[in-house]
């Protein structure tokens, strides 16, 4: 069963180069999912009001609206596994400084605010380069694994940062949760200085950086699929999975649990993202895959309407995990198909511009949510998205490029002379 669960479902994890890329993901996402909930319940908690806690959600996704296209082109510009330990490092500094202006009694909302936006801008950059790093450590005949393990790592890393802290939130205090950020933050850096491969895209060194720039957007818009793909992306992500600056009203005020309630909320979240990530990595037919990824996306629509009708810890912790998994599945589907199409060359840009609309419409709808949750019921303005994004995936299914990646046709085998 361990050799069934290695060579399906583990397969690019016997490639060390990868190997050590995927842990240093790992310590890196339970950073900034750690922060995630800890600077929002420390703004909720300074403040009182939903609206502080999306904004600094905000500002900590917003950069990848304008920083990710730039990432991208220095993705293709320079080497890979340098951009990426340089934004570890920089991570690093940033929540040394965090934590100690919490410890100092200098941390006032203002930094706060400021904080997240650098924090943001550097995540911005991590992701970046490692979604183009990744198809450069191993055979490409894998590569689906490998994304498909990677975004488990994305995903997967909401039940480790969140759990992390959890106990510091409940019986100690902000100040430790923020360096035990920290310390996630340095092993990552270690983790990404032990990569030896070095690789880089195709960018015409003789034109400027701008038309190299504006070369990645016109392979995204000219070609349908990726488009597709990406749109598709953009209402998932608005729709169901901008809820983080919720979290600490709906911890609050319904569940009654406080910032430890978060944490649990996030960390459920985390649970079934993870799970559905590593499922997700030993599927291997086209057909299979597709249905899936219309499944989860209809899925992902639903529970956060179930989450709206949740009256209970329990329930609500059920909801979050199918959350978690749907979700997980649907984006684990969507950057899986991108990456197996795009070229090299391009892949750095390509990511950028992908993160630079998933992670932008992210940040605004945070706010957004977080703005009426103010004036309306919390759970109801979730129901509302899921409603709407089960919408959006009936209409679909009317697009013949999306239908086709739903129910890809049976490649024919090749007929034998006899």
């Amino acid at each position: 069963m361990l050799a069934i669960a290695r060579d399906r479902f583990l397969l690019a994890l016997q490639y060390q180069q990868y190997r050590t890329l995927w842990t240093a993901n790992v310590f890196a996402g339970a950073a900034a999912w750690g922060l995630i909930v800890a600077r929002g319940w420390l703004a909720f908690d300074t403040t009182g009001s939903s609206l502080w806690v999306g904004l600094v959600t905000f500002l900590a996704m917003a950069p990848r609206f304008f920083v990710t296209p730039w990432i991208g082109y220095l993705a293709d510009r320079f080497d890979r596994q340098t951009l990426l330990s340089s934004a570890y490092a920089l991570q690093l500094a940033h929540a040394v400084v965090l934590a100690a202006l919490l410890a100092a009694g200098l941390l006032e909302t203002w930094s706060l605010v400021l904080l997240s936006l650098v924090n943001g801008s550097l995540r911005a950059a991590e992701t970046t380069s490692t979604q183009s790093l990744v198809p450069n450590l191993l055979p490409r005949e894998h590569l689906m694994n490998a994304v498909a393990l990677n975004e488990a790592t994305q995903q997967g890393s909401r039940l480790v940062g969140p759990l992390a802290i959890t106990p510091l939130l409940a019986f100690v205090n902000l100040e430790a949760a923020f360096w035990v950020c920290g310390a996630f933050y340095g092993l990552a850096l270690i983790q990404s200085l032990r990569i030896t491969t070095r690789s880089r895209g195709a960018v015409d060194r003789s034109r400027s950086v701008l038309s190299n720039l504006g070369d990645g957007f016109a392979y995204v818009y000219q070609r349908p699929v990726v488009l597709a793909m990406v749109l598709l992306a953009v209402f998932h992500c608005s729709l169901t999975m901008s809820f983080e600056s919720m979290l600490p009203v709906l911890s609050d005020e319904i569940l009654g649990a406080g910032s430890a309630g978060v944490s649990l909320l996030m960390t459920a979240v985390g649970a079934g993202a993870m799970t559905m990530a590593v499922l997700l990595a030993g599927v291997r037919s086209d057909a299979n895959r597709g249905r899936l990824f219309l499944l989860l996306g209809a899925a992902s629509g639903l529970a956060p309407m179930a989450m709206a009708f949740s009256t209970s810890t329990e329930l609500s912790m059920l909801t979050m995990v199918a959350m978690g998994a749907s979700q997980a599945g649907f984006m684990t589907i969507t950057h899986t198909i991108i990456q197996s199409i795009v070229d090299d060359g391009f892949r750095g840009r390509v990511s950028g511009i992908y993160a630079m609309h998933v992670g932008g419409i992210m940040a605004v709808a945070n706010l957004t949510n977080a703005a009426v949750a103010d004036f309306v019921n919390a759970p109801i303005v979730m129901a509302a998205g899921g409603v709407l994004f089960i919408a959006v995936i009936s209409a679909s299914l009317g697009f013949g490029q999306l239908r086709r990646i739903y129910f890809p046709k049976p490649v024919e085998a090749p007929l034998v002379a006899a």
